[in-house]
């Protein structure tokens, strides 16, 4: 039986990311497949202070690789620069590079974030206080704010539909994806830049290492001796369009947005809700936006920080969604390789989750290395599956109770089949 209707569904047409293991797509589902870490010393700041000094930093970062000479990248912070980068990427994949002229008009962005560039801002004022201003120039604060990024992208490619910055978080740029999502559906656009970006910076750095919940090594998902999280940087982006949009102009189609659920625990700043309430509303409510059961789902991509509480919640989570079958269902969180990149990690994940369908395999959880009595479920611990899953369920569940997950679909004709 087909899941909904062709006139609202949306498919995606690109994929673009830069994060600690690859610098495009193609790199990034080798490196998945391949179970490499990204983790390793920081070098954009000095750690030496701090409880940690790894983190999940893209190395070698070369915009200009990807961006052409005739773009400007004056007043772009290293997160704008990333988003960008991931973004033509994207498009060149969906064939939009140039965006046709008849479609910009309905065509938008919705980018998720946090730190945008405060990593410059730090910068700033460094240079501030040890020159006693002499050395400072304002104008370098311009890319401070969030929503720069969605400014500098609807800008670049002449787009003039909807444009929203999501910050939830660590669900941000998951939101991102279901909001795009539904612009398309309610027909307020025809196609959708979505996705995230996210930098490494001093100020998130201390401030997850005050909190005490970053692992000194490397982070270790589900796994008995976890410790922590690792954090990490990154930009994904998708292109998302309507199925009739996509079809009219024989656009390649990798995989379909099914659906999305966005709920909040409203408990505590940063710990989850152990009764894990608010992520199984979040997982049932995309469950149900999507017409799917949870019998469909074949592989969960996982929120899997590594912090002992939430990895202990989202596993009761899934149980409680999955029933009997949860112990059945792969999961894998894949920030045991890419690390934990906040604003950018819901994108992230979706581009992974769009990889394991269309490269036909499950990434692994990495650093698995104990065994924890009460996550009992297939973590994938033992290296990629070759598994080509038809329905993938991603979780992101964020500080503040921000929970969104979004549903996955390999791309047919008829729809979906439930069961």
């Amino acid at each position: 039986m087909a899941i909904g209707n062709d006139e609202k569904r949306v498919v995606i047409t690109g994929l673009g990311t830069v994060n600690a293991v690859a610098g495009d797509p193609r790199e990034f589902a080798a490196a998945l497949r391949n179970g490499v870490c990204g983790i390793g010393p920081i070098t954009l700041f000095d750690t030496t202070l701090f409880h940690t000094h790894n983190g999940a930093q893209v190395k070698d970062f070369q915009p200009r690789a990807t961006i052409p000479r005739g773009v400007s990248l004056k007043r772009m912070s290293r997160s704008d620069l990333m988003a960008l980068t991931a973004t033509f990427q994207a498009l060149a994949q969906a064939g939009l590079d140039p965006v046709p002229e008849a479609l910009r008009e309905e065509m938008g962005v919705v980018i998720g974030g946090g730190a945008g560039g405060l990593l410059e801002a730090e910068a700033f004022f460094q240079d501030y206080l040890c020159t006693a201003g002499r050395a400072a120039r304002f104008s370098r604060l311009s890319p401070v704010s969030c929503a720069a990024t969605a400014n500098h992208l609807t800008t670049q490619f002449n787009l003039y539909g909807p444009k929203a910055t999501i910050m939830t978080a660590c669900s941000s740029g998951a939101t991102a994806v279901g909001l795009g999502q539904d612009l398309i559906r309610s027909g307020a656009a025809r196609a959708m830049i979505v996705g995230g970006t996210e930098p490494l910076c001093r100020m998130t750095f201390a401030s997850f290492n005050a909190l005490k919940a970053v692992d000194p090594e490397y982070c270790r998902p589900f796994s008995g001796n976890r410790a922590g999280l690792t954090l990490g940087e990154a930009a994904g982006i998708l292109i998302l369009e309507s199925l009739m949009g996509a079809r009219e102009r024989g656009a390649p189609i990798l995989a379909e947005v099914l659906g999305y659920g966005v709920t909040c625990d409203a408990h505590h700043m940063t710990a989850p809700d152990v009764g894990a309430s608010g992520a199984v509303r979040a997982m049932r409510a995309a469950l149900t936006d999507a017409g799917l059961g949870p019998e469909t789902v074949d592989y969960i991509n996982a929120h899997g920080t590594a912090t002992p509480p939430n990895d202990l919640m989202e596993t009761r989570a899934i149980k409680e969604v999955f029933g009997r079958r949860a112990w059945e269902i792969p999961v894998s969180s894949t920030k045991s390789m890419h690390g934990h990149t906040l604003g950018a990690s819901g994108a992230l994940e979706a581009v992974v989750s769009v990889l394991a369908i269309t490269e036909g395999f499950i990434p692994p959880t990495i650093h698995c290395e104990t065994r924890d009595p009460e996550c009992d479920l297939d973590y994938v611990t033992t290296g990629a599956r070759s598994v080509a899953p038809e329905v993938v369920l991603s979780n992101s569940f964020a500080f503040g109770g921000n929970n969104t997950t979004v549903i996955f679909g390999r791309f047919r004709e008829e729809g979906v089949r439930r069961g």
